[in-house]
C-alpha cells in the first residue's frame, strides 16, 4: 500500500489522491453526455476508455475521460503514474486526428504486442498496467448560409446530411456576432440585401466567406464594401463566384457545387476552420530515475542540480535522485 501511494496510482482499498483537474463524482456515463455536448458545440477533444487494466490500478474497465487540447480531465482515468501518459497521446490525436490504443506498464507485462498498439513503458511501484483506447473528435466545419431561397435550403440541408453543422439565417436577421473566425459562411440571398449580408459577413472576418453570384455582380458588391472601407485582405479572400464550375445548373445543383467545392477544400487543409488557437502541449521531460515523460512544471517536483532542472513521477524518485545525482544523470553529463 505505501509504495502504491508513493506512486499515485492507488489501488481500490486506499484513498484517492488529490487531483483538482479531474471531476471525481463524474461516472462513465456522464462522461459520455458531456462529450455529446461538447461535440455539438464544435469543441475539440479526445475521449479515453479504460478497456483492460491489471491491478492494483485506480482505474476499472469502463473508465472515462474527457481530454481537451489544453490538457483539462474530465472524469477519471488513472493515478498519477497512468493520467500523464494518457493525456500527452490524447492530445496528439487531436492534433492529427488519429485514434490510438494504448498499452501502459513495463513491456515484460505485456510480451508479444499486437500491431497497432502502442506500449508506454510506465514505471509506477504499484505494478498497475491499464490498455486504454484514445477516440479524438475533431470539430466538423461549421457552415452558416444567409438567405432564403431554394439554393440556401438545399445548402443548409446538404451540409446536415453530411455531418457539418449549419445554420440558416435570413439576411434579416443576420449579423456579424453571428458568427465566430472559425465559420464558413456563405452568401446566398441572390441579390436580396447582397451589399448589407455581405458586409456583416466582412465584420466577422470567418474562416471561409463566399459570395453566390456572377463574377460581375461580385465585383459591384466587392467594390461597394470597398468604398465603405472594409479591409482589402477581407475582401481579397472572397470567394465569387462560389462553388465548383459545373457548367449550366439549376439553383439546388449550385447548392451541390458549393458543398463540393467547400468538401474539397476541406480535405486539402486549405479551408482555415481548425484551431489556430489551439493551446500547445505543455514542455515535458524525461523522469531521470524511472525514464517516464513527466510534465515539466511545479506539479512534477522540480529539482535543480548544478543549474539543471529535473523533473519526476514521484516522490520517490525525486528522493532517489537527490541522494545520488550522479548514478541517474545521462553518461555524456558525467564526463
Amino acid at each position: 500500500m505505501a509504495r502504491a501511494a508513493e506512486s499515485g496510482d492507488l489501488d481500490e482499498r486506499s484513498e484517492w489522491p488529490e487531483r483538482p483537474r479531474a471531476e471525481m463524482s463524474v461516472n462513465g456515463w456522464d462522461v459520455l453526455e458531456q462529450a455529446a455536448e461538447l461535440a455539438r458545440r464544435g469543441e475539440e477533444f479526445a475521449l479515453a476508455t479504460v478497456v483492460w487494466r491489471q491491478g492494483p490500478s485506480s482505474s476499472h474497465q469502463g473508465s472515462r475521460a474527457i481530454v481537451t487540447g489544453s490538457g483539462e480531465v474530465h472524469g477519471w482515468i488513472g493515478g498519477a503514474c497512468a493520467e500523464p501518459a494518457v493525456i500527452r497521446e490524447a492530445q496528439r490525436a487531436i492534433g492529427d486526428g488519429e485514434p490510438r490504443l494504448l498499452l501502459l506498464g513495463t513491456p515484460e507485462q505485456f510480451g508479444a504486442v499486437p500491431e497497432g498498439m502502442t506500449v508506454i513503458p510506465i514505471s509506477c511501484q504499484s505494478d498497475g498496467a491499464m490498455e486504454v483506447y484514445i477516440e479524438p473528435v475533431v470539430s466538423s466545419p461549421h457552415l452558416v448560409v444567409v438567405g432564403r431561397s431554394p439554393l440556401a435550403h438545399t445548402l443548409h440541408e446538404l451540409a446536415l446530411a453530411v455531418g457539418w453543422r449549419s445554420d440558416l439565417i435570413d439576411v434579416g436577421d443576420f449579423a456579424a456576432d453571428a458568427v465566430d473566425a472559425r465559420a464558413v459562411v456563405v452568401v446566398a440571398t441572390q441579390g436580396h440585401g447582397d451589399e448589407e449580408a455581405m458586409e456583416e459577413a466582412v465584420r466577422a472576418e470567418p474562416a471561409y466567406l463566399g459570395l453566390v453570384a456572377s463574377r460581375r455582380r461580385g465585383e459591384a458588391v466587392l467594390g461597394y464594401l470597398a468604398d465603405r472601407g472594409a479591409p482589402s485582405d477581407v475582401l481579397g479572400r472572397v470567394r465569387v463566384p462560389v462553388g465548383l464550375d459545373l457548367g449550366p445548373t439549376s439553383h439546388r445543383e449550385i447548392a451541390v457545387a458549393i458543398l463540393a467545392e467547400l468538401v474539397q477544400l476541406r480535405a486539402a487543409g486549405a479551408l482555415g476552420t481548425h484551431h489556430a488557437d489551439r493551446p500547445a502541449p505543455p514542455a515535458q521531460a524525461i523522469d531521470p530515475v524511472c525514464g517516464m515523460t513527466v510534465a515539466a512544471d511545479d506539479t512534477t517536483r522540480p529539482f535543480v542540480h548544478e543549474g539543471v532542472t529535473y523533473h519526476f513521477c514521484s516522490a520517490g524518485c525525486r528522493g532517489a535522485f537527490e541522494r545520488d545525482p550522479a548514478a541517474y544523470r545521462p553518461k555524456e553529463a558525467r564526463c
